[in-house]
């Protein structure tokens, strides 16, 4: 596979999915997952997860009891968002770009976060899974309230079916992580309309932009075929860095609005 390739299709369909792993209730923060227990709960298969860790975009695991790798929620994390920016076509050569551009100190649920952000502007990507299977890739059992607050964060929906759903993968991992959170219902159906509201009006003007003072001037200038090619690859060079540059400034004002809000409602010393 060269720079410029794919996760073969060979390595998601001919491995067996690990969907037999007991489910474990635990804190995110507490994870020690087996290989087969981390691709159970990223919705990959095992071979996929050692893939990337040849290609370095996996970080290796903590050796534990009897030299058994164990992986963690970073490691979780960081797969998932792997998955995500493989979805919105970047090549594993962009990716890894991607990937070292974060800060050093990305805690799991930053990087929960970049997942979050990245699905909202790319085409959707559902799965169907039964209520076990939505369990085990939760990492928890989940009562009918906590599947209400998930279906209203956008991180699935029901079907005709009651024991089926349709998941959204790039969302459900930080919308497990909110569950335990005191956010009203209503909240959080609010939060969710902005933040799509304002990707997608982000991501058009930038393309709007780019288009326009980029792409047309140079397809009038009559390049050589070879300059043309050469140009639509330069796309999967800013693609990566354009998403990691809004998700990283969506997160640092998020921060600093969240910060004001806390001094402005705290008592006077």
């Amino acid at each position: 596979m060269g720079e410029h390739g794919t996760v073969a299709d060979d390595v998601r369909s001919n491995d067996v999915r690990s969907d037999d792993i007991p489910l474990a209730d635990m804190r995110l923060d507490d994870l020690r997952l087996t290989v087969d227990e981390l691709a159970a709960r990223a919705g990959v298969t095992v071979r996929t997860v050692r893939f990337y860790g040849t290609k370095g975009l996996l970080p290796p695991p903590e050796l534990g009891p009897r030299r058994v790798g164990l992986y963690g929620a970073a490691h979780l994390d960081r797969l998932g968002l792997i998955e995500e920016l493989q979805r919105q076509g970047l090549t594993l050569a962009a990716i890894e770009r991607y990937l070292a551009r974060l800060p050093e100190d990305s805690t799991p649920l930053d990087l929960a976060i970049h997942r979050a952000l990245v699905a909202s502007w790319t085409p959707e990507a559902v799965e169907e899974l039964e209520r076990a299977q939505l369990e085990r890739r939760a990492g928890r059992g989940l009562s009918e309230e906590q599947v209400e607050r998930l279906a209203a964060m956008g991180a699935l929906e029901r079907t005709g079916d009651p024991d089926v759903f349709r998941v959204d993968p790039g969302l459900l991992p930080l919308g497990v992580r909110i569950l335990d959170v005191p956010i009203p219902l209503e909240t959080l159906l609010a939060a969710r309309a902005v933040v799509l509201e304002h990707s997608r009006a982000t991501a058009q003007e930038l393309q709007r932009l780019f288009r326009e003072t980029v792409w047309k001037p140079y397809r009038e200038s009559a390049p050589a075929p070879e300059e043309l090619a050469r140009m639509k690859a330069l796309t999967d060079h800013i693609q990566p860095m354009a998403a990691q540059a809004l998700v990283t400034a969506f997160q640092r004002s998020l921060r600093e609005e969240l910060g004001e809000a806390v001094r402005d409602t705290a008592p006077p010393e």
